[in-house]
């Protein structure tokens, strides 16, 4: 299956959007279809990466860039986005330093190899995502338990919600991961000579 709106060609972008695609390229080596395909609509990929870098770059709270991952990899796999799943699952990867933890987390969580921290903001995010309108105080009150702070529970809220409108974009347009997304963090990285 291809994607259902064509990728615009970079050199007819915008010249602040194209910098920032030529830069995450340098980096992950490729452009990951996400970048291309939201594009097409200037002022609303500008918007989407502000708050997908707002609260997923932060270092303020106590969420380390691997929770953060695991969110979005445990909700994506709730609302069935092939994309997110296996985008973020690599990220989550190597921000965890762990091969097996991305497919664990987004087949069944409960069962992974995380801790019980990170399962409680797991369960946290699940309900968000599937159920926000049941969110009550004790569910605050599990996190707190755990350490979490009333700003890590908006951020885990937040990531879970923007998420959800990217699952639903990425679902909607048939937005097909990177093949290099696959094999990102499996295998420990080949030393540069």
């Amino acid at each position: 299956m291809t994607e259902r709106y064509p990728a615009p060609d970079l050199n007819s972008l915008p010249e602040d959007i194209k910098t920032r695609i030529l830069e995450v390229q340098e980096k992950a080596g490729f452009i990951p279809n996400v970048f291309l395909a939201f594009a097409r609509r200037p002022t609303e990929w500008r918007a989407f990466f502000a708050y997908h870098d707002a609260l997923m770059l932060k270092e303020e709270g106590s969420l380390t860039k691997g929770e953060r991952e695991m969110i979005v990899v445990a909700t994506s796999s709730a609302n069935q986005c092939l994309y997110c799943v296996v985008a973020h699952g690599a990220i989550l990867r190597i921000h965890e330093k762990k091969p097996l933890v991305a497919d664990q987390v987004a087949v069944n969580y409960r069962k992974a190899d995380i801790t019980p921290r990170q399962r409680a903001m797991l369960d946290f995010a699940l309900k968000v995502c599937l159920r926000s309108n049941e969110i009550e105080d004790a569910d605050f009150q599990a996190l707190h338990s755990h350490g979490f702070d009333d700003e890590d529970i908006w951020d885990i809220a937040a990531i879970t919600a923007f998420f959800g409108l990217s699952n639903r974009m990425a679902s909607f347009a048939n937005m097909m991961p990177n093949p290099e997304f696959y094999l990102m963090g499996r295998l420990p990285r080949e030393k540069k000579a």
